[in-house]
């Protein structure tokens, strides 16, 4: 924005005094508590106001200087919109101490974690074997404990995420279903896209539009949702042999475990702007599974099992947000263990899938943590 050149109270009160006493100079009182000082102090404060507002358009109007509605509103006249919020979603295990009757645990029941404050809903599922669709309904057989069901939270957004066995209470009654808990972590919630981060993507934004070129493609599959990481080959097929004219897409959600829905809309998003007689192909990513295993020692004043646990969940968290094709560097791992807290005064025995080396991953692959183990 051009320099705007602002001036204080005193500034046009000077300047409104002069520009009086220059035209008449038989009004020169302009000592405090006369009538003319205050009448032009007055004029001067509201000449203040006009000033800031003038201010405050020139930011509005600029995608750069505004925030909030006004970025939103400027967005939508190029169609540019914010990104919103990812609600969190995983897998559940319903359970039960007598598993004499068969029981159902029904589309929309409500789970939590102990303290209520984050709640989550259970959905259907095709892809759960459990999942009966003319039910709707997840059913555990007679004789059979538990059952796996999919649940999304309630309030989308980054809270939703979740360590296991957090989700450990159910928020009502299932007759023949005694617990239920999370056995994985749940990392794909995600806030809704930050004026920073809008502001950032609508450069790329404006490069695409109207050219078949990679970054048309990927912004295409950025534009998706908040938390995907992708990568893109070029002239080569998903098994490695050259084709001129086709690319490839593995994108994931942050599950590791993208739905069927989910790359569907990918490559929806991509037809759209894929250059004419190309072909493509959109996959997901092959999960590679990352073991840690690590010993810490506590400062004195600080419980081992709390250190420890707090190391385990920083080691977690890390790999799961690490992107398709991230390498997982062994030396990186002792440095997240320290930094979960303060009371971590060493960290030994480090071992990453039993080995002392970096674990790496193709375009093809994301990591996952596995077994995360400290001692």
């Amino acid at each position: 924005m051009a320099s705007v050149q602002t001036q204080s109270f005193s500034q046009i009160l000077a300047n409104a005094a002069a520009a009086i006493q220059g035209a008449a100079s038989a009004l020169i009182d302009f000592s405090v508590g006369s009538v003319l000082r205050a009448g032009m102090e007055a004029a001067t404060g509201v000449a203040l106001w006009l000033q800031g507002v003038a201010l405050q358009i020139a930011s509005l109007t600029r995608f750069a200087t505004s925030n909030g509605t006004d970025a939103d509103s400027f967005g939508a006249d190029f169609n540019f919109p914010r990104l919103p919020a990812k609600t969190a979603s995983g897998q559940v295990t319903f359970s039960r101490f007598t598993p004499t009757a068969q029981a159902t645990v029904s589309v929309g029941a409500i789970i939590q974690t102990a303290d209520g404050s984050q709640q989550y809903q259970v959905i259907a599922d095709t892809n759960q074997s459990a999942f009966n669709t003319g039910l709707q309904a997840y059913v555990i057989p007679a004789s059979t404990i538990s059952c796996t069901a999919t649940v999304v939270a309630l309030v989308a957004g980054a809270a939703g995420n979740v360590t296991a066995g957090l989700i450990n209470t159910l928020g009502s009654a299932i007759p023949g279903v005694d617990t239920v808990t999370n056995g994985a972590d749940f990392v794909n919630g995600e806030d809704a896209e930050t004026d920073p981060e809008y502001k950032a993507r609508f450069p790329q934004y404006m490069a695409s539009l109207s050219k078949a070129t990679p970054t048309a493609v990927e912004n295409a599959i950025l534009s998706i949702q908040e938390g995907i990481s992708y990568s893109l080959v070029e002239n080569e097929t998903y098994a490695g042999s050259a084709q001129r004219g086709y690319f490839y897409v593995v994108v994931d959600d942050g599950t590791g475990s993208p739905s069927s829905e989910f790359l569907s809309a990918v490559s929806n998003a991509i037809e759209a702007v894929r250059p004419v007689g190309t072909q493509f192909g959109v996959f997901a990513p092959t999960i590679v599974t990352a073991n840690v295993a690590l010993t810490v020692t506590a400062a004195s004043g600080y419980t081992h099992s709390a250190v420890a646990a707090l190391a385990h969940d920083a080691l977690d968290a890390y790999i799961n947000t690490l992107p398709i094709g991230a390498t997982l560097t062994y030396t990186r791992l002792a440095q997240i263990a320290y930094d979960a807290s303060p009371g971590i005064t060493n960290v030994t025995a480090v071992t990453l899938n039993s080995a002392t080396a970096d674990l790496t991953a193709t375009a093809q692959e994301v990591l996952k943590a596995g077994t995360v183990a400290v001692s």
